[in-house]
């Protein structure tokens, strides 16, 4: 069992790797290109809607510098 669980935490790291990746992509190829996957219009749109949403956009914030953080 600590096996498969093992297995499938490193699947999602993998994962979790490969977008970290594509996003970090996207911005550089926005920067570029002038955004033409809207990736930065996106990250735009994000931090937005963290500012508009008060104490839970707060949250959600925290939560994504913890998972950047790692």
């Amino acid at each position: 069992m600590k096996k498969a669980i093992a297995n499938i935490t490193d699947w999602i790291n993998e994962f979790t790797g490969l977008l970290q990746t594509l996003v970090v992509f996207g911005v550089v190829v926005g920067i570029l290109f002038d955004d033409p996957f809207g990736v930065i219009a996106g990250i735009g749109k994000l931090m937005s809607q963290v500012g508009d949403s008060g104490l839970a956009g707060l949250v959600a914030l925290l939560l994504v510098v913890l998972w950047y953080k790692k």
